[in-house]
């Protein structure tokens, strides 16, 4: 009987174990969720491995602090500070052509020959009506002269005549006076001296008049005279035109006809150039553009020598996005130098005393603000928002966001955009 009420009594649970048990269950369970939760976030906040960089493909650069010189460059051209094109006259046609390009020349060297016969012949007829109009000056001159010689010996024989009168009327008044001659001889001896005194009068009226008409009536022959000359000069020019020559001293650069070609008036057919006084012709970015001033530095590279020049020209229009300058040279050209050699131009905007300032990074523009790879000790780079201030051909200068000795990574990186850091192996 005692044995069966402790059969009993171990078979059946305690109700103090079996709340335990459930307990535990309960905390095991939560501790369970717990774990897997923690270590979810845990695995969301972990950022990405970083990017690994060769460190031999990327510009490394080393941020300094002191003078830095602004400058800009760009691509142009050698060009003759003298260039002469010679125009067509008149309208011809191309017979001869006697110089080819890059020949030297002088003033008188004949380039090419043209003809039109409109032109000879205007020009031949032009001198006939000179020559008939000088032969009508002269015989103008001539019969003009024979006028006033007339004219001059009939006021002579006038006053000869008044002078014969005025006597005989004096005496003949000294004759009456004296009974010698009656008053009717007296009084004709005075009609003859009056009317001798007008005659000599009108005489000598003719006379002036003769003499003072001379230059007005040359005048007008000589006036037309001056106009068939000044038209025979054009008809002239117009006719040795037909032989271009190149007008200066220096290198026939350009001749844009062929013999048979048909030239119209003020049509270019030949460019002389002096080689020996050139300039540079260079293109600068128009963004860029905006501080060159007149009288700035240069520095002009033939790629066989570099010549010191100033800028003595901007252009005010932008062709292209770009802004050309013309640039003097100072110096002595390099060997090799010539017309229409591409040159690469430097010119110096000013010159800053004490500034930060590194290598132009990719994409790195005047006043802006760039996302930067900066180096750390550890082999990292960590991108760092710079403020970017005035900017040079090769540097710029940082206004915030590195100090004197910081490295940074200066090449293109955007394919590393969605990347804070980066690793150099």
């Amino acid at each position: 009987m005692e044995l069966t009420t402790l059969s009993l009594n171990m078979d059946i649970p305690r109700p103090s174990q079996a709340k335990a048990k459930r307990k535990k269950r309960i905390i095991l369970g939560t501790i369970g969720v717990l774990a897997l939760v923690a270590a979810t976030v845990g695995l969301s906040r972990l950022q990405p491995a970083a990017p690994t960089v060769d460190r031999d493909l990327v510009w490394v650069d080393e941020v300094k602090r002191g003078p830095m010189v602004r400058q800009v460059r760009g691509l142009g051209t050698l060009v003759p500070e003298k260039i002469r094109w010679v125009a067509a006259r008149t309208q011809a046609r191309v017979e001869t052509i006697i110089l080819r390009p890059g020949a030297m020349v002088e003033p008188d060297s004949i380039i090419l020959e043209m003809t039109n016969p409109d032109v000879e012949q205007a020009a031949e007829t032009s001198r006939s009506s000179l020559r008939a109009a000088e032969a009508q000056l002269t015989n103008l001159r001539v019969q003009l002269q024979s006028q006033l010689l007339q004219a001059e010996s009939n006021a002579a024989a006038a006053k000869a005549a008044f002078e014969q009168s005025r006597l005989r009327a004096q005496v003949n008044r000294e004759l009456f006076e004296d009974g010698l001659v009656s008053s009717l001889e007296l009084q004709l001896s005075e009609v003859t001296a009056e009317e001798s005194a007008t005659r000599h009068q009108i005489e000598q009226k003719r006379f002036r008049f003769a003499e003072e008409s001379i230059e007005p009536q040359l005048a007008v022959q000589q006036a037309e005279v001056a106009r068939l000359e000044a038209q025979a000069r054009l008809r002239q020019a117009e006719a040795d035109a037909l032989i271009v020559r190149a007008g200066m001293t220096g290198v026939l650069s350009a001749l844009p006809v062929e013999v048979g070609a048909q030239v119209q008036p003020g049509e270019n057919i030949a460019r002389v150039a002096d080689p020996t006084d050139l300039k540079a012709e260079i293109r600068i970015a128009e963004t860029q553009a905006k501080d060159i001033t007149i009288g700035q530095l240069a520095r002009i590279d033939t790629r066989n020598g570099i010549v010191e020049g100033r800028v003595v020209r901007i252009d005010p229009a932008v062709q292209n996005g770009t802004v050309l300058v013309d640039i003097t040279l100072e110096g002595d050209l390099p060997r090799g130098a010539r017309p229409d050699l591409s040159v690469d131009g430097t010119i110096e905007l000013e010159r800053l005393d004490d500034v930060i300032f590194v290598g132009r990074p990719a994409f790195g523009q005047e006043l802006s603000t760039v996302g930067i790879f900066k180096l750390s000790d550890d082999g990292y780079a960590q991108r760092t928002q710079v403020q970017l201030g005035r900017s040079s051909v090769n540097t710029i200068e940082v206004i915030r966001g590195l100090v004197p000795g910081d490295k940074v990574i200066l090449s293109d990186m955007s394919q590393w955009d969605a990347n804070e850091r980066v690793k150099l192996n």
